[in-house]
């Protein structure tokens, strides 16, 4: 016979004692009518909201992991694809550490996305605080200007060239190059670079710690 939760409605198994998605005490009922715990000689753990977050061990464990994770994101260490694959990996070991502290040791996923949630927040400014001041002293202290601005103008040309390959109109291709090649226009496309990077950092992070619930948050068996 399957058994349900009587909470949450999620399958338990017989030997549970409590349920592993929202930590409600199980019962099994024996033949008298009595009632006895669902698995006997096992030491009573305290039920506790698994969709609760304790932040003060959460926060610490995402401040330690996210921050240095967001800065190896920034946009000029070149990681590319392994400094994506980064946040969700973060995210998802800072949900293991704090499943170390909770007894028992399980949480819901959206509890998950929630940590996840702060540390890309934390690993997403991180990245963008790191990618500013990487360009800062690349441009005024490491007088690399002119070739991130030679860089830039090739790079802006390359597009306009592929545009007018394509049949845009040219006049409209020498209005957007010009608005490129302006300092408005390049301080702009850094700033959304930079957005964009820390949107999708935090995507990933929320995911990560929404799969680290998923796959980490359930009640330890003796």
């Amino acid at each position: 016979m399957e058994l349900s939760c009587s909470r949450c409605h999620q399958t338990v198994q017989p030997e549970d004692c409590f349920c592993p998605y929202c930590g409600l005490p199980q019962l099994v009922y024996n033949a008298d009518g009595s009632a006895g715990p669902g698995q006997p000689e096992r030491p009573v753990e305290t039920a506790r909201d698994a969709s609760a977050i304790e932040w003060q061990p959460a926060l610490r464990s995402a401040v330690a992991i996210g921050i240095p994770s967001g800065i190896l994101c920034a946009e000029f260490t070149h990681l590319g694809l392994i400094g994506a694959l980064l946040m969700p990996i973060a995210a998802a070991w800072v949900v293991a550490l704090y499943l170390r502290s909770r007894r028992p040791a399980w949480i819901t996923v959206g509890a998950g996305a929630r940590i996840g949630l702060v540390t890309g927040i934390l690993g997403g400014f991180a990245a963008a605080l790191t990618t500013g001041a990487s360009l800062y002293a690349m441009r005024y202290w490491m007088h690399q200007g002119k070739a991130f601005d030679d860089a830039w103008t090739n790079n802006i040309n390359l597009v306009s060239q592929q545009l007018a390959t394509l049949g845009f109109d040219a006049q409209a291709i020498a209005t957007n190059k010009a608005l490129m090649l302006s300092p408005e226009g390049r301080a702009g496309s850094m700033l959304f670079n930079t957005a964009l990077l820390g949107v999708i950092l935090l995507a990933f992070s929320v995911a990560g710690g929404a799969l680290g619930a998923r796959f980490l948050g359930r009640p330890r068996r003796a």
